[in-house]
């Protein structure tokens, strides 16, 4: 199964075979959410898509040999102005620091966010970290690009700042294709004058009084620099990425990993992150510890409009995933979770996405036919795990997994494999607890429908079952295979 699974890898721009370095520790890292706000539905794609990849790799290697990463960004100049919104008397009068106040922020959005992908049925990731507990792990690497003649320390408008020199790295511009001379050549606003190239990037910026800051002294030119700051944006995945991917696994790793020092498997994130996060972040990290590669494969979800249009505050078609889930803002109604996951899933991830009321409604549709049952100890069907694992193709998956409903619904005994087979997808319909009141009285007029298609009163045995759909039970007829007479199965529908 492991030889089969291929990836569409950004860096190549082909889809290949995944190997990955160490077949019995795969690692994968992921650009999570900036926690200044609630997430929107766009946040959310990426963390669906990745989660499948999260499913499938765990199922092809096993699920204590796959280490996930999706980090915590709450260092941000919006989380800071929220911060002093929000708690600015409190830090006026010294009760409270403004870095507790954005750790109050955060800390809600984080929660509200986590609860928000759980219901959307995401996994966690073996590691969340925040990015606030890994400042020594950035000023080690920014030092690291200093002393290698990566970086250097300049004094602009808004203070000193370290930054990374592109035009130190040959091939600087190796994911999105962009050729630093062309850079320059098409930059349409004035170089700061503090920066020797336009596209020089910010490690390390000096902070206000009203800004956070971590205290960092860097050493550049044989002088010494105390520059109390706060990271830029792009540092943060390179030292997060290596401290839980390579520093703190390595002495678990096989030889040929260990001679591949502070690289990994996968790295994935939303189109819009290629340049220039995900392309400082390849800068970064290449250059710090000589490499030729971050990771293997680079992989990117598609963009997402709302009813055809991009979503935008000002376009009156923002919406978050919370307030799909418990208001009645998209559609007039709330929207179960798995009916949000089946409608992403229905395109497939590295396409633009229609996120529309229409498109909800047929995965409702869809879901409402799928069968609810336990897998047990069944493995997914062959049919999924071939879509899947032609760089996850969840539409084709999603096809199989329809068949698979029909043929649970035909016949009970293939509910096991159907449900195995949602489960890969993240969508298996669960059965509603039910008391043991309501199970003796629903089976009761099932029992007595039965009796009424026995003496051939349709008219009874049809209320019975129109009764029982208003009440949400649906029933579902087949045949016992010994003995070839009518058997009826219900559930309470979703």
């Amino acid at each position: 199964m492991a030889v089969g699974l291929k990836l569409y890898n950004t860096l190549t721009r082909e889809k290949v075979d995944f190997e990955p370095i160490d077949p019995d520790n795969v690692r994968l890292y992921v650009c999570g959410p900036t926690v200044y706000d609630f997430a929107h539905i766009g946040n959310a794609r990426p963390v669906i898509v990745f989660d499948v990849l999260f499913r499938l790799l765990r199922h092809v290697y096993g699920a204590d040999k796959v280490t996930y990463v999706r980090n915590i960004t709450d260092v941000d100049d919006k989380i800071n102005a929220r911060a002093l919104r929000d708690f600015g008397s409190q830090i006026a009068d010294g009760s409270m620091s403004l870095n507790d106040a954005i750790r109050a922020v955060t800390g809600k959005t984080e929660s509200q966010f986590h609860e928000d992908v759980a219901s959307l049925g995401c996994l966690k990731p073996t590691v969340e970290p925040r990015a606030t507990d890994n400042i020594p792990q950035m000023i080690t690497i920014i030092q690291r690009l200093l002393d290698m003649g990566h970086a250097y320390v300049a004094t602009g408008s808004e203070g000193h700042e370290v930054l990374f020199s592109t035009a130190s790295m040959a091939d600087y511009g190796m994911l999105s294709k962009r050729k630093l001379d062309e850079q320059q050549a098409g930059a349409r606003v004035a170089v700061e004058s503090h920066k020797m190239n336009p596209a020089d990037f910010v490690l390390w910026k000096q902070s206000e009084d009203t800004e956070p800051g971590w205290p960092a002294n860097y050493r550049f030119e044989g002088k010494s620099h105390a520059i109390y700051g706060r990271p830029g944006w792009h540092i943060e995945c390179s030292a997060m990425s290596d401290r839980y991917l390579w520093e703190e696994i390595k002495d678990r790793l096989s030889p040929a990993a260990k001679a591949k020092p502070h690289q990994f498997d996968i790295h994935g994130g939303g189109l819009d992150l290629i340049f220039p996060h995900h392309e400082n972040e390849i800068a970064q990290s290449c250059c710090a510890f000589d490499n030729d590669l971050m990771a293997s494969v680079w992989m990117h979800n598609g963009f997402l409009q709302v009813e055809g249009r991009k979503m935008s505050k000002s376009e009156g078609n923002f919406v978050t995933i919370n307030e799909l889930l418990a208001t009645e803002k998209f559609g007039g109604r709330q929207w179960p979770g798995e009916v949000l996951r089946l409608a992403m899933l229905m395109t497939h991830y590295r396409e633009p996405i229609d996120f529309s009321v229409k498109r909800l409604e047929e995965a409702e549709r869809l879901l409402a036919k799928w069968p609810a049952g336990d897998a047990g100890d069944m493995a997914p069907d062959a049919s999924v795990l071939e879509a899947l694992s032609d760089d996850l193709n969840t539409v084709a998956a999603v096809q199989a997994v329809h068949a698979l409903a029909q043929a649970a619904n035909a016949d009970p005994s293939k509910l096991s494999l159907f449900a195995a087979s949602a489960a890969l997808l993240g969508v298996a319909p669960k059965k509603a607890e039910v008391s043991d009141d309501l199970s003796a009285a629903v089976q009761a007029l099932v029992d007595m429908r039965l009796e009424m298609l026995k003496a051939k009163n349709f008219a009874e045995a049809d209320k019975i079952r129109d009764d029982l759909a208003a009440k949400g039970i649906q029933l579902k007829d087949g045949k016992d295979k010994e003995s070839g007479e009518r058997v009826t199965t219900w559930e309470v529908k979703r």
